[in-house]
């Protein structure tokens, strides 16, 4: 594929070959926002056809199975035991590899793609060794592969999960944003539209971007709305001197489409990206913060 570490994806041929192996878990993260932040018709989509084994796992609702339960804000960071816990009742543990799944179910208003990067970015810093289907349900059922309305049950995991000791370094804080504002060593990242980022468009209170930051679109990033990543190439080209910033913190409005061009730095073999986890909703409601409208 070109990537520096091409083992975070696998191909629909790798999926179709590995199915039946007991130690390879295919998480389905298909998520459909609402404005309650509901993802409730998710479920269903699942539930009417899904990849043969594979389980409904809910990333997308404002508490689901990768949120924190107690935080103000949706899809905060959980802890580590909180993952773990969550994973263990699907199967996976130490001796598993899991592979994220997901499909798009309104292109160009929901995108398969970001609640997959959500989900490894998550699992991944925790210490899962997990990979993204390239390509996505759509590519496996473009291919002619078999989808199923069964429902298989988890396996216990035999080898409780080890924590990574470090699981919290995918993670930036509004402390952590604010001390890189005009600091020239930590590049942030405006996943977002080019209109929000210039304050045509306002969808978290104040309009524009934070201050310093630049603009990566992460619909640039993609082929299809579903994981079909642009080539190696092209993905360095989309994101341009971003590659070569010592530190990068990426950012959206929820810490979800945030983590496409966080996974894509990784793809290419960046060593040290975050996350803001309160992202826009969190900075866009403080006055106080540094934000620029462009457009003002």
């Amino acid at each position: 594929m070109g990537f520096a570490r091409s083992e975070l994806l696998v191909t629909t041929d790798w999926l179709a070959e590995h199915l039946d192996d007991p130690k390879v878990v295919v998480l389905d993260v298909t998520g459909k926002l609402t404005s309650r932040l509901d993802n409730g018709p998710a479920r269903e989509l699942w539930a009417q056809a899904h990849i043969p084994g594979s389980q409904f796992f809910d990333v997308a609702t404002a508490k689901g199975v990768l949120s924190d339960p107690d935080a103000v804000l949706p899809w905060t960071w959980p802890s580590p035991e909180q993952v773990a816990a969550t994973l263990a009742v699907h199967g996976v543990g130490g001796d598993t590899r899991v592979v994220i799944v997901g499909r798009t179910p309104r292109p160009g208003i929901d995108s398969g793609t970001m609640w997959c990067t959500r989900a490894w970015w998550t699992m991944h810093h925790v210490g899962v060794d997990c990979a993204i289907l390239l390509g996505g349900i759509e590519q496996w059922e473009d291919e002619g592969r078999p989808l199923t309305t069964d429902v298989v049950a988890p396996q216990p995991p035999g080898v409780d999960l080890a924590l990574a000791q470090d699981w919290d370094r995918g993670r930036a804080s509004r402390d952590d944003v604010l001390a890189a504002v005009g600091a020239g060593q930590t590049c942030l990242v405006d996943a977002l539209t080019a209109a929000s980022f210039e304050g045509s468009e306002a969808n978290y209170g104040r309009p524009g971007h934070i201050t310093g930051a630049v603009n990566v679109p992460f619909v640039g990033l993609i082929e299809r709305e579903t994981c079909g990543f642009v080539d190696a190439a092209t993905m360095s080209a989309v994101l341009g001197d971003v590659v070569d910033a010592p530190d990068v913190i990426t950012y959206c409005g929820g810490a979800i489409a945030a983590t496409v061009p966080a996974f894509c730095l990784v793809l290419l073999g960046h060593d040290s990206v975050s996350v803001y986890d309160g992202s826009l909703m969190e900075w866009a409601a403080d006055p106080d913060l540094p934000m620029t409208d462009p457009g003002s």
